[in-house]
């Protein structure tokens, strides 16, 4: 899709391209279709409200859930807040323990932290050398003063997918709600709010091939109704959960998104599982000292993350201008700040630093995972070739 004199794209964790079929559904609403989904008084706001209308169907229809209880939001960071916050200031006089793990995004964890300050008691979990957090632990977690869960269905940097039914199954039987930061897995897994006992999850358009600025947070009305405090006033938008102006642009996007991915993911997921494959395959092949990070058999099928012996990501990455990857998560990588993911798997600084992280996504070809593999093995192999160290 991109011009020649363009990187390669393999950041699809940071973000996507924006589907042609999203931008043509959006095209109309920008010019024409543009009214307020709020104005009830004529038919630029109706048609407006009924665009929105199928919009929620088709994210609800991704995630298994009923059509209204999808809120929509401005992304997966103000979602994981409303959820996180919401439950929290809702159920204070229930309870004030929250749950989560050392790897999960800073949208869930400086929430959390938050929190705490503000007196709320917090449960970091740790994870294994893999990724994985242990099941018995998050039991042993629970009191009687829990009121929410909240991890993460699969993971920005090394794409580990944590046991959601499991995890659901347990929150549901010790009468805690649990919520799911889904930004990464929604439209790349299949998802099932009902047999996943999943109380909250949140959504971003961007992180499939939708738009940015735009969002959802699936909030479950019944067995048990969630009650939440809402973020924003004014306006009661969003039956009183959410006020603001929908983006009426943006939700069609994230719609026809979710739409496309409930069509196609099956298919779109072994493709991006045998690139992936391809280009490890490809990088092991031409060097040596290469370490996958995570649990290479549980990870979303586009998710690559590897340490390259001898090397320092930063440096890999402006040695490689033909190709746009990352060292870890794009809000973490604004900060400079090592990987808390990596960290928390027990990998050593060295290590970290020496890692790179591959998005794979819809629009990339089996030529372009080619060549980005001989990309790879010409720089790491110049670059242990000027390190003294190596010497």
């Amino acid at each position: 899709m991109c011009p020649v004199d363009r990187p390669i794209y393999l950041d699809n964790h940071a973000t996507t391209p924006v589907d042609p079929r999203v931008l043509e559904a959006m095209l109309p609403t920008f010019t024409v279709m543009f009214g307020n989904a709020a104005s009830r008084q004529h038919a630029h706001g109706w048609e407006a409200e009924e665009l929105v209308t199928i919009a929620r169907e088709q994210v609800a229809a991704l995630i298994g859930a009923e059509t209204e209880e999808i809120v929509f939001t401005s992304g997966a960071t103000e979602s994981n807040n409303l959820a996180i916050r919401g439950v929290a200031i809702a159920h204070a006089l229930r309870g004030r323990h929250i749950i989560t793990a050392a790897t999960e995004h800073p949208a869930v964890l400086d929430p959390c932290e938050r929190l705490k300050r503000e007196g709320w008691d917090v449960t970091v979990l740790p994870v294994d050398g893999e990724g994985m957090i242990d099941l018995g632990a998050l039991e042993r977690a629970i009191t009687p003063e829990t009121t929410l869960i909240s991890l993460m269905a699969a993971n920005s940097e090394i794409g580990i997918l944590h046991p959601l039914r499991e995890i659901g199954a347990l929150a549901r039987e010790r009468g805690v709600l649990f919520h799911t930061d889904a930004a990464q897995a929604a439209g790349k897994i299949a998802l099932d709010v009902n047999a996943d006992h999943i109380d909250l999850l949140s959504i971003s358009a961007h992180k499939m091939c939708g738009p940015k600025g735009v969002g959802a947070l699936y909030v479950r009305r019944r067995n048990p109704r969630v009650r939440l405090e809402p973020l924003l006033e004014g306006g009661g938008h969003e039956n009183g959960v959410r006020s603001g102006t929908l983006n009426v642009p943006g939700i069609v996007g994230l719609g026809k998104a979710a739409a496309i991915a409930r069509e196609e993911m099956r298919e779109e997921a072994q493709t991006l599982a045998a690139l992936r494959d391809r280009l490890l395959e490809r990088i092991r092949a031409g060097l040596s000292g290469v370490e996958v990070n995570g649990a290479l058999e549980r990870r979303l099928p586009g998710n690559l993350n590897l340490s390259f012996e001898g090397v320092d990501g930063d440096s890999l990455i402006t040695a490689m201008p033909g190709l746009a990857v990352s060292t870890g998560s794009a809000c973490v990588s604004a900060k400079q700040e090592p990987s808390h993911v990596l960290r928390a798997l027990g990998i050593g600084d060295e290590r970290v630093r020496s890692s790179l992280r591959f998005g794979i996504g819809r629009f990339n070809t089996l030529e372009e995972i080619d060549l980005a593999a001989e990309m790879v093995i010409e720089a790491v192999t110049r670059l242990r070739e000027m390190s003294p160290r190596l010497e």
